[in-house]
C-alpha cells in the first residue's frame, strides 16, 4: 500500500509541475501588426475581440451567405493563395462567372476605399456587394440575418460578440473584423526593410529591388510605401480598347476611362492569374507587357514606356517581387477554415 500512495503522490507532483508550466507559443495573436507597419484603430462598437473576430472566420466560410448555400467568400478568396482566387474570373451561384478578377484581401485593413473604380468608402460596405451581386450571392443581407436567427450557435455566437441577435451590422462587422486581420509584412523583403536583416535578399533579388525602385522601370512610381501601392487610379496600357470602363463606370466622367485601382505586390508570387480581369498567367508575361510599354490607349499613364529590359534584369525583377511572398501569412492556421 505504501509503495502505491508513494508511486501516485509522485504521478500527481509531475501532472502539478506541467500543469504550471506555460504553455509555447506556438502561434501569431489573431491581430498582427508586424514592424514597420502603421497601427490602425477600429470603429467605435466594433473595437476588437476574440469573440467577433471568430464570429466574422465562420461567416467567412459559409455559404450561408448565398442564396442557394453553395458559394461563401471563401470561394473567391482562398487563404493559401493570400486570399486572392486562382481563377481569372470567380463564380458564384448557378456558376455564374463574374467580371472582374477577385483581388488579395492582404492588409485590406489599410486601404482607403473598395472595389477596382473605389466606388465603396469602408470595408463593411465592401462585404454587402457580393452579397447583392446577382453572380456572386445573389441574396439580401436582411434574409440572410433572418436565417441566422434560426440558428442557435449563431444567436450564442452573436449574442457573446455583440450582445444582439445577428442582423446586418452583426454580419458586416463581425466579418470585417476577420478581414482587417488579414495582415501580411513578414516577406524577405520586409526582413531587408523593417528588420535590417541584409542577409535577407540575395544578390539577385536586391539587383531587382533596385531596379524596380529606380527611375529606369518607375515601377515604385506607382507601387511604393510599405503596402506597395499608392492605391491610385491609373490604365496600365493592357488593351487598345477596353469592354470595362474603370472607374468611369462610378464617375461617369470620360477621363475615367479604364482607370483602376493600383493594386498591392505583396504576395503577387501566388494571386495569378493578374490584373483586372486576370487576362495574364504568368509574372514572366506581366514583365513583358510593361518591358514592350504596352498598348497606345488615350488615358494610358505616363509611367508606362518601352523598357528594353535585358533577360538578366527580367529575371531579378521576378526574383524581387518573389521576395514579397509572405510564407508565414500563406500557413497561418488561424486563417484556415
Amino acid at each position: 500500500m505504501k509503495q502505491w500512495f508513494f508511486i501516485l503522490l509522485a504521478f500527481t507532483f509531475l501532472q502539478s509541475c506541467e500543469r504550471d508550466e506555460p504553455m509555447p507559443e506556438t502561434e501569431r495573436p489573431l491581430l498582427f501588426i508586424p514592424p514597420g507597419f502603421p497601427t490602425f484603430e477600429f470603429e467605435k462598437g466594433n473595437e476588437f475581440t476574440q469573440e467577433r473576430w471568430k464570429l466574422g472566420k465562420k461567416l467567412f466560410y459559409d455559404p450561408i451567405m448565398s442564396i442557394d448555400s453553395s458559394v461563401a467568400c471563401s470561394n473567391c478568396h482562398l487563404p493559401e493563395f493570400a486570399f486572392s482566387d486562382i481563377e481569372a474570373v470567380s463564380k458564384g451561384v448557378n456558376g455564374a462567372l463574374g467580371t472582374r478578377n477577385s483581388p488579395t484581401l492582404a492588409n485590406v485593413v489599410y486601404h482607403p476605399y473598395y472595389t477596382r473604380e473605389g466606388g465603396v468608402a469602408t470595408l463593411e460596405g465592401q462585404i454587402l456587394i457580393p452579397i447583392q451581386e446577382h453572380n456572386e450571392f445573389n441574396y439580401n443581407i436582411v434574409l440572410i440575418a433572418q436565417k441566422l436567427q434560426e440558428n442557435p450557435e449563431y444567436v450564442q455566437m452573436s449574442l457573446d460578440a455583440y450582445e444582439r441577435l445577428p442582423d446586418p451590422f452583426v454580419i458586416t462587422r463581425s466579418i470585417s473584423t476577420f478581414e482587417r486581420s488579414m495582415i501580411s509584412g513578414e516577406s524577405p523583403f520586409d526582413e531587408f526593410q523593417f528588420q535590417n536583416n541584409t542577409d535577407a535578399l540575395n544578390a539577385s533579388e536586391r539587383r531587382g529591388m533596385d531596379l524596380f525602385f529606380s527611375d529606369v522601370t518607375r515601377c515604385g512610381g506607382c507601387h511604393n510605401g510599405f503596402n506597395l501601392t499608392n492605391y491610385a487610379f491609373e490604365n496600365n496600357g493592357l488593351y487598345d480598347e477596353y469592354p470595362d470602363n474603370g472607374r468611369m463606370r462610378l464617375t461617369n466622367n470620360p477621363n475615367d476611362e479604364a482607370l483602376f485601382k493600383v493594386p498591392t505586390l505583396r504576395n503577387i508570387e501566388v494571386t495569378a492569374p493578374y490584373m483586372h480581369d486576370g487576362s495574364i498567367n504568368t509574372l514572366e508575361q506581366v514583365i513583358e507587357h510593361y518591358n514592350s510599354g504596352g498598348s497606345s490607349f488615350f488615358n494610358k499613364s505616363d509611367l508606362i514606356q518601352p523598357l528594353n529590359l535585358t533577360e538578366t534584369q527580367k529575371a531579378d525583377l521576378i526574383n524581387f517581387l518573389n521576395s514579397l511572398t509572405d510564407e508565414a501569412f500563406l500557413n497561418d492556421e488561424k486563417f484556415r477554415r
